[in-house]
């Protein structure tokens, strides 16, 4: 499993680390660990800058630098207070690049200095304040250089556990980061600022309730299918929403659980119109059912509601019936909305004795919590503990919580995803692996996964970012599944990269 350790976290295992190692501190660890991953890179083509600031990070960066500097690099080194403290282990080397002269250590950025790396060893985690100046103005220009850019451990001005970053933060190509990748770096602005991240655990194997998702781990729980096999096998799932004028919501939802390997799938809208005749043309191997006879078809191994349900006062009636449902329970979109109003509901829900699972975007998160935490891990949490239901916090770097304190932050999709439908797709999609027999967990991680797998497909094929749709998506998520089963099924075929 890949860890994600909270600065909290990460100050204990540092300090478990100082008081039992006899070995080289950490720091001298990670600073050699940046240099070798530098140095087996193309050499640069001009100045190697690094902007050093007062902690630890500083510290890192100066004897990266001075890696760097004895293996004939050019370096340079900007630090606002080069004569200031700095950590023991860095002591030799800054005093080597200081005695080293020719203008490579320097308390400003020389303007005529046009660097072709610029080295990020500014705050990293340790930054809890607005960056100031000079290291604002420096951060800002390097930002508008067309050079390669490397932060050490984060990018100053992003915060390493929530992902929110300063108006003017350092935009990295590469990441290098030390002991345990950090939530701050996959969620919320930390992927827009981070580029590749390259993790240093520096011999250590810290322990975390949160874990980065990895295609390798959870396509590995999920069994190719045998040839034996028929769609009794693979469950009936039943879509309830699709209220006059919200049809297609409903409709992605449903279709998006039969393109995923559901057996059977049922669409039950609260009211019919000129639409219904037309829905199922579309889709002919879609069955049509009245919500409240859906919920008692005893075939119906799990319910997804919300997608396109309205919220309506008889709506808000059915949702009763629908949160009483005796199986997997996927709630999306309206059903969302109607929860948050009616507190004898959401009681209901947290005493649910089945799995429930929560698929909110940030606007219907904030409406069930009545705000918006800044920490996104904190706030899927909480909605999970509240509603003692796992959850999936939409949005960039997708954060799924368990109620036993367990998370995960998903890796995959961007802004591909920013159209209508997405989250109906998504839906579907967990509805249909649950039916299938997928723990709930691995439906949920899985689901959002692949959600974001297949959009980053789509645009490496040229449909997207922009104007992908949720019926284009639904055929990618299939080619993606299709893909793990082939592979299982035929290992020593070649087919193409999913």
């Amino acid at each position: 499993m890949h860890p994600l350790l909270t600065r909290e976290d990460l100050r204990t295992v540092e300090a478990s680390a100082r008081a039992t190692s006899t070995g080289a501190p950490l720091m001298a660890l990670a600073a050699q660990a940046a240099a070798r991953w530098m140095l087996s890179q193309p050499p640069p083509t001009g100045p190697v800058l690094f902007l050093i600031g007062p902690g630890d990070n500083g510290a890192d960066g100066w004897i990266t630098a001075w890696h760097l500097f004895r293996a004939g690099w050019p370096v340079h080194v900007v630090c606002a207070t080069p004569q200031g403290p700095v950590s023991d282990p860095a002591q030799p080397a800054r005093q080597q690049l200081l005695a080293a002269g020719n203008g490579i250590c320097s308390d400003r950025w020389d303007p005529c200095l046009n660097p072709a790396w610029v080295v990020d060893a500014l705050f990293g985690i340790g930054l809890t304040r607005p960056l100031e100046q000079p290291h604002l103005t420096w951060v800002e220009r390097a930002n508008r250089l067309p050079c390669r850019r490397i932060a050490l451990d984060l990018p100053s001005g992003v915060n390493g556990d929530t992902g929110k970053a300063q108006r003017i933060s350092f935009r990295a190509q590469h990441t290098l980061t030390f002991i345990a990748d950090k939530p701050g770096l996959h969620t919320a602005d930390g992927p827009d600022h981070c580029g590749q991240v390259v993790v240093f655990s520096l011999g250590l194997d810290p322990r975390s309730p949160g874990h980065l998702l990895q295609r390798a781990a959870l396509m590995a729980r999920w069994p190719r299918r045998a040839r034996n096999t028929h769609k009794g096998v693979y469950g009936a799932v039943g879509v309830i929403g699709g209220a006059h004028g919200l049809c297609g919501a409903a409709f992605l939802a449903a279709q998006s659980a039969l393109f995923c390997g559901a057996g059977r799938v049922w669409l039950a809208r609260p009211e019919a119109d000129g639409t219904q005749h037309t829905l199922y043309l579309q889709q002919p191997e879609l069955m049509q059912s009245h919500p409240y006879a859906l919920l008692e078809n005893k075939a119906l191994t799990t319910l997804v509601a919300g997608p396109g349900l309205g919220r309506s006062p008889a709506a808000q009636e059915l949702m009763t019936d629908i949160v009483a449902f005796a199986g997997p329970l996927v709630l999306d979109a309206d059903a969302l909305h109607l929860l948050a109003e009616n507190p004898t509901l959401g009681q209901a829900l947290a005493a649910r004795t089945h799995p429930t699972l929560l698929t909110p975007h940030p606007g219907e998160a904030r409406h069930l919590w009545g705000e918006a935490p800044e920490d996104r891990v904190q706030w899927a949490l909480m909605l999970a503990r509240r509603f003692q239901a796992l959850v999936a916090l939409k949005g960039c770097g997708t954060i799924v919580a368990s109620p036993d304190g367990r998370w995960w932050i998903n890796p995959t999709g961007s802004a591909a995803l920013s159209g209508p439908g997405m989250g109906d797709v998504l839906a579907g999609l967990v509805g249909a692996l649950l039916a299938q027999g997928l723990a709930p967990d691995l439906a949920l991680n899985l689901s959002v996964f692949l959600h974001g797998a297949a959009a980053d497909a789509c645009v490496e094929e040229g449909i997207g970012p922009v104007g992908l749709t949720a019926g284009e998506l639904i055929r990618a998520i299939r080619r993606q599944i299709n893909q793990h089963f082939l592979v299982a099924a035929y290992p020593d075929a070649a087919f193409p990269d999913a």
